[in-house]
């Protein structure tokens, strides 16, 4: 392996997470199936992948001094929540700025708000009445600078962290993620990586380890399933954030769109409204292994990895690693998120 740049870091989930092959699934599907258990970062019960990002933002953002941090996302934002949990266990402050795309019920708090609350984050919902989602982000952005500016008159430090942790700082963390994968498997040529993709930094942080970090002989291919529609562009934004990372991390900025595979089939009507096949992917690995996967991001992708398999663009035989990237307690969210399970 190449040797690589040491970051700032602040230490805040439980590495390595686990990596284990799914059995019963893998012989019903007729590929060798693993689940790279992100699902379990910690450091509470409802970990995710953002926390990857957050070690390496709240890292920098303790390097610059400061004491605060802003940042974005839907109401049921698993990244807000993670990074609410960060400042906390970090001893700062935590703002967020959040869009009501699916409302939270007044009075009856769910999920994610509900442990942003319990956090004592503080909150401002952002309407999303006559805005599109560019112009509720624009609004959001504008909003969290002005109160960055406030705070800074009281003697306040504030780090601003953009919607997901989508940033070649927090895409670090899943480039050492995809090292870390590398190492517990060892003697498996992984062929596939199959992961959920929103704002796209995991991806773009997975596609940089990939070019870094792949055993010589044998790529590995990321598979990134979008759980929300976005433009062309965006997927060479993907590409800039995967080339600034490995520059970050002194390597070789070497990623092309041609390394990039991304697939909006899957998100169906839209972001945070359930689908079908979603649900049913959902059922199938509660009731085929027991694990839980949410209605937003990972039931979403993993119904895309089914629908992979049995078209056969994941060819049979093949080994397959999901990145379960958590999420789970979107299952305790509004109804309209949650859809029908059963």
């Amino acid at each position: 392996m190449p040797p690589y740049n040491q970051l700032p870091k602040f230490n805040l989930g439980f590495f390595p997470t686990p990596v284990h092959k799914l059995e019963q699934l893998s012989e019903q599907l007729g590929v060798n199936l693993y689940l790279k258990r992100d699902d379990l970062t910690g450091p509470n019960l409802f970990g995710g992948n953002k926390i990857r990002k957050l070690e390496y933002l709240v890292g920098d953002a303790l390097k610059q001094g400061a004491d605060t941090l802003i940042t974005f996302g839907a109401t049921q934002s698993n990244h807000a929540m993670e990074t609410a949990v960060a400042a906390r266990k970090a001893g700062m402050d935590a703002i967020l700025y959040l869009e009501t795309i699916t409302p939270n019920k007044v009075g009856d708090d769910r999920a994610n708000i509900l442990v942003d609350k319990v956090l004592g984050a503080k909150i401002h919902y952002v309407s999303m009445e006559n805005r599109t989602e560019a112009e509720a982000d624009a609004f959001a952005m504008a909003a969290a600078k002005k109160e960055a500016a406030e705070l800074a008159k009281s003697g306040h430090k504030a780090y601003i962290i953009p919607v997901g942790g989508a940033t070649p700082i927090g895409s670090t963390g899943f480039a050492l993620g995809f090292k870390e994968l590398m190492a517990q498997l060892p003697d498996i040529d992984v062929d596939y990586i199959v992961q959920g993709s929103g704002t796209g930094g995991t991806a773009a942080g997975l596609i940089a380890g990939a070019k870094a970090f792949s055993k010589p002989d044998h790529p590995t291919q990321i598979l990134s399933m979008n759980v929300s529609p976005k433009p062309e562009e965006h997927y060479q934004k993907v590409v800039d954030i995967a080339n600034d990372a490995l520059e970050l991390l002194g390597l070789a900025r070497n990623v092309t769109l041609a390394d990039t595979h991304f697939d909006q089939s899957y998100f169906v009507e839209g972001y945070e409204i359930p689908s079908a096949s979603g649900s049913a992917a959902i059922q199938l690995l509660a009731r085929t292994e027991g694990i839980l996967t949410d209605p937003v991001y990972t039931g979403k992708a993993f119904a895309g990895l089914l629908d992979y398999v049995k078209t056969g663009q994941i060819k049979p035989g093949s080994n397959v690693v999901f990145w379960h990237t958590g999420g789970v307690s979107a299952l305790f969210a509004e109804d309209k998120i949650v859809g029908k399970l059963y």
